[in-house]
């Protein structure tokens, strides 16, 4: 039974007490004794009708009438004006065929409408290994892509690398002073120079294929070949992470391009065409704050080199050309300077107000024993994402990313994270999934024919229990709740609704105990009650599957820990 034949009910009859444009939230009550759906409405409504909210309550129930409205089994007043609705079994009953009968497609809508999206996310500088807020960047990206593509959205998922500028310039000395060292000379590393062992190793390659060659280098073809060696190192190793933590893209942009292209100087000739820029102190301006930014932005350095404010608007506009009407940025707190300016150089060009649209995420600290853990050998400076997934696994680290809003501080407690037991919500929700399944491969069920023809055969309104129909009522959330995390590009939405489906699975498993409560066993001797629970075990398990595959997590059918059905 779903909420919107409710609402649509209860506003016609809204409508009736003339009320205009009458507006119903329907809510789960905590306590499942108080119903299925339940709404405040009368109370909300107190002032406009000028009556007590009970009042306005028991007229609604009346004028309601539960026994005319398909599925729903009473309407009652409780409190100060809650009208709390509870469906009778059929509709119980048709969720779980529903369910049945969607497998795979459990959760999935149209209400995206083929929309084109790009997310794009990572887009990390080819200067090193990927660090942990790329990693909290890669989980974040990645499921808000899943669910934009679970509600109907045409996804592009885009890595753009920052492969021109200062920073590429400053990996190639920092290669350069190693590549001198390995061959026993004095160098020293440039200011801001990169550190730890990646580069030390890149350094070694280049000089085993070269020797000493480019000991001397005075017009910089040497420098050059370093450079893009180690561009071609470090690209290389952030792809072998991303494709460890499960990350893939559809395209990966170079800043590079833009130059090459000629698009950087377009934009600038499209900005001068605004009236917008003009110059001072030697460089070039364009007046940002005209949209809102705090202070003008310099687009071309005094040396003539650009900033990188301009070749980020130039990118902008060709998702804009590319046809992506809609895009969002994933990106750490600390790119929240960058947000006005781009947008004010997009909306010089015409572009609309609010494009793209960004998530930016906190930083993320890892803690073992309560005290932050810092540094990686091979980084040098910094924890790497490689060295989280090596010390958990990608499904810990991937779950453990997600479960905050990204607007929040992550602390990773390393701990917590190493526990495999139900108290980590990663193996809870992956242990629900493996029990159901146990039950399946003991009932002899397991490859047993399409589990929906069967639940059409099995009578599911016997499932009345309290527990089996709190249970249901949590399933049928699940493609709502998909809506809203993706409306929302919140994620951490599902990993909640996760956690509490599998502590529902798992209380209903253990209180279906044959030892302790046979009445509520799924294999039991009744052989009705038997095929109606094995429908509900099945509906378990397609959401579950669905739920963690949309995380980009694994559904394991066993686990070590597994406990016997």
């Amino acid at each position: 039974m779903s909420q919107d034949t409710i609402r649509k009910r209860l506003e016609a009859v809204l409508q009736q007490l003339g009320v205009e444009d009458p507006s119903v939230h329907l809510e789960r009550p905590r306590d499942p004794d108080n119903g299925d759906w339940a709404t405040n409405v009368a109370m909300t409504l107190a002032g406009t009708l000028r009556r007590p909210p009970r009042a306005i309550a028991e007229e609604l129930a009346a004028r309601f009438d539960a026994a005319a409205t398909p599925g729903v089994g009473s309407v009652e007043v409780a409190g100060p004006g809650f009208l709390n609705f509870r469906l009778d079994q059929g509709a119980v009953a048709d969720t779980l065929a529903r369910i049945l009968e969607a497998d795979a497609s459990w959760g999935r809508s149209r209400t995206g409408q083929d929309q084109k999206v790009m997310v794009e996310f990572v887009s990390a500088n080819p200067t090193g290994l990927l660090h942990l807020g790329h990693g909290r960047q890669a989980a974040l990206g990645d499921a808000i892509s899943s669910l934009l593509e679970w509600t109907g959205h045409q996804v592009h998922r885009e890595f753009y690398y920052n492969d021109a500028g200062g920073q590429i310039e400053r990996l190639a000395q920092s290669v350069r002073a190693r590549y001198l060292q390995e061959l026993g000379l004095e160098a020293e590393m440039p200011e801001g120079g990169y550190m730890g062992e990646t580069v030390v190793e890149i350094a070694r390659a280049f000089a085993e294929e070269h020797g000493a060659a480019w000991v001397e280098d005075p017009d910089g073809r040497g420098l050059a070949l370093m450079q893009d060696l180690a561009v071609t190192r470090l690209r290389g190793e952030q792809d072998r992470d991303l494709h460890t933590f499960g990350v893939r893209f559809d395209r990966y942009y170079l800043e590079s391009s833009l130059h090459q292209e000629g698009r950087v100087e377009d934009t600038v000739a499209r900005l001068r065409e605004t009236g917008l820029v003009y110059e001072k102190d030697d460089a070039v301006w364009l007046r940002t704050t005209e949209f809102g930014d705090q202070k003008d932005r310099v687009m071309i350095k005094s040396d003539g080199t650009s900033t990188y404010f301009l070749p980020d608007v130039a990118y902008h506009v060709t998702k804009w050309e590319r046809g992506f009407r809609n895009a969002i940025n994933v990106q750490g707190a600390d790119h929240h300077g960058t947000t006005a300016r781009v947008r004010a150089g997009l909306r010089a060009l015409g572009l609309p107000e609010g494009y793209p649209e960004y998530v930016l995420h906190q930083m993320v600290t890892v803690e073992r024993g309560g005290e932050e853990v810092k540094f990686s050998k091979r980084a040098g400076d910094y924890l790497t994402l490689r060295d989280l997934t090596e010390e958990v696994g990608r499904d810990v680290t991937r779950y453990f990313f997600l479960m905050r809003k990204p607007e929040a501080h992550l602390v990773f407690d390393l701990d917590w994270a190493a526990d495999q037991s139900d108290k980590n919500p990663v193996y809870k929700a992956q242990y629900a999934h493996a029990r159901v399944c146990s039950i399946l491969r003991k009932a002899g069920e397991e490859g047993a024919g399409d589990p929906a023809s069967a639940a059409a055969e099995a009578p599911v309104e016997r499932l009345d229990h309290p527990l089996e129909r709190e249970l249901i009522q949590q399933l049928d959330s699940f493609p709502e709740l998909v809506e809203a995390a993706a409306r929302a590009r919140a994620p951490h939405l599902l990993c909640d609704w996760l956690e509490q489906t599998a502590g529902k699975v798992n209380g209903w498993y253990h209180a279906g105990n044959p030892a302790r409560n046979p009445e509520l066993a799924v294999l039991t001797d009744d052989a009705e009650l038997r095929a109606a629970r094995l429908a509900l075990v099945h509906g378990v398990r397609i959401t579950l599957r669905n739920a963690l595959h949309l995380l980009g997590l694994v559904a394991p059918d066993r686990m070590v820990r597994e406990e016997e059905a």
